[in-house]
């Protein structure tokens, strides 16, 4: 089998974005607990879990609304933007310190930058945080700046098959000679398999390792060093 271009997922794929979201999350509480908010970190913890679900990730005011719908009495005599404000400083700040690829990707990532082969991303989310996120894990060196997507700049969401096809068409790859390898099978596996395109699933961790798509991929892998496998024996690439 020939491979012209691999792409990734971002999340749960390259580092695990469930791990350290909720290290960050109870930082957070406990920094507006410390501030002075009268609510015990659990329930601060659930109510904050449904304000992202029901806002999304992207959603700018998680901790201004988990202060709505807190008792009054937990805020009583407290300013809310200083809450807030503690909120945001101890997410971020333990967000990025927690922040890192797994040593695997970073090994495979460099070695297939030495391949002649495309490497690219097609990842759903905000284009600035997403392109962030790439940055701060030190992997655009390893990418090709073409093969880059991300769903806000290109208009089209996941699970969209557009999307794939887009990336596909606007590089001239044939689907049969592109992989792509992410961890939800809903949005990553399915998709991507409607397009005709070679998929292995990350089966690592996050909150999909569970899930069961509607279509199965054509491998499965836990780490990264798996792949390079797959890639040398299925492929030919050599190592």
């Amino acid at each position: 089998m020939t491979l012209d271009a691999i792409f990734f997922d971002i999340d749960d794929t390259l580092f695990s974005t469930s791990v350290f979201a909720e290290k960050a999350r109870r930082a957070a509480i406990d920094a507006m607990i410390a501030a002075g908010l009268r609510a015990d970190r659990e329930t601060c913890l659930r109510e904050l879990r449904e304000v992202i679900a029901e806002f999304s990730s992207n959603y700018g005011h998680h901790f201004e609304r988990l202060l709505q719908r807190l008792p009054d009495d937990a805020v009583e005599g407290l300013n809310r933007s200083v809450l807030t404000a503690a909120g945001v400083v101890a997410y971020h700040e333990t967000k990025w310190r927690e922040f890192q690829v797994y040593d695997d990707v970073y090994d495979v990532l460099r070695w297939l930058s030495d391949r002649d082969l495309l490497c690219g991303v097609i990842s759903a989310g905000l284009g600035i945080k997403q392109a962030e996120k790439l940055i701060r894990l030190r992997l655009v060196e390893f990418l090709t700046p073409s093969a880059i997507f991300f769903t806000e700049d290109v208009g089209i969401n996941k699970p969209n098959p557009k999307l794939y096809r887009d990336a596909l068409a606007r590089l001239g790859l044939a689907p049969e000679r592109t992989m792509y390898v992410g961890d939800n099978p809903l949005h990553d596996i399915d998709p991507a398999n409607d397009c005709g395109i070679i998929t292995v699933r990350s089966r690592r961790s996050g909150k999909y390792a569970d899930v069961q798509g509607v279509t199965e991929p054509n491998w499965e892998i836990r780490d990264f060093y798996e792949l390079r496998m797959l890639l040398e024996t299925e492929f030919g690439i050599a190592g």
